[in-house]
C-alpha cells in the first residue's frame, strides 16, 4: 500500500501522458525535487529490468539514486524502485486510466527505507516529513505535467 497517493485528470490520451512520465531524463520538467538523470548501460528507454541514474536536488542539497523499472505499460503503468547505495529507498508509480479521451493519472510513492536511513536520510536532503514532502511535491508535478500534456498540439 502507498504512503502517499496524488491524483490528477489530464485532457489528454492516455499513451502521451504515458510517454511524458516514463522519459525519467524529462522529470525534472516537472519535478521540484528530481532534476532528471540518465538511462544506464544500453538502455534509452522505460522497459522492465533497465536501470536509470536519478538526481535530485532540494536547495543547496543534491543527490543521487538508482532506478530500476519495474513496469512500463504503455498508456496504463509505469513503475521503479529507488535504491542508494544499495539500499532501497521508495517505489513510485504513476498509473493512467483513459475515458473520453482524457487520462486520471495516480501517482504513488512507497517508502521503502529502513529505520536507521529515515534519520540519516535527514541531513542528506533536507526533509523531515518524507511523507509530507512528497505529497506537496506531487501534487506540483502532476499540474505541471497537466499543464505540459494539455498545452501539446493534438495529433
Amino acid at each position: 500500500m502507498a504512503d502517499v497517493e496524488v491524483t490528477e485528470r489530464i485532457a489528454a490520451p492516455a499513451t502521451e501522458v504515458y510517454d511524458m512520465v516514463s522519459d525519467l531524463p524529462r522529470m525534472g520538467e516537472w519535478s521540484p525535487e528530481n532534476t532528471g538523470g540518465k538511462w544506464l548501460g544500453r538502455a534509452t528507454g522505460p522497459a522492465p529490468g533497465v536501470r536509470f541514474r536519478g538526481t535530485n536536488r532540494a536547495g543547496w542539497r543534491f543527490w543521487m539514486t538508482t532506478v530500476t523499472v519495474t513496469s512500463a505499460e504503455s498508456g496504463r503503468r509505469f513503475a521503479f524502485d529507488v535504491d542508494s547505495f544499495g539500499v532501497p529507498v521508495s517505489t513510485w508509480e504513476f498509473e493512467l486510466v483513459e475515458r473520453d479521451g482524457a487520462c486520471t493519472v495516480t501517482e504513488r510513492w512507497t517508502d521503502r527505507r529502513p529505520g536507521w536511513m529515515r534519520t540519516a536520510s535527514i541531513p542528506v536532503t533536507g526533509v523531515r516529513d518524507r511523507a509530507g514532502h512528497n505529497r506537496q511535491n506531487m501534487q506540483e508535478t502532476l499540474q505541471k505535467l497537466k499543464k505540459a500534456a494539455e498545452s501539446q498540439p493534438s495529433p
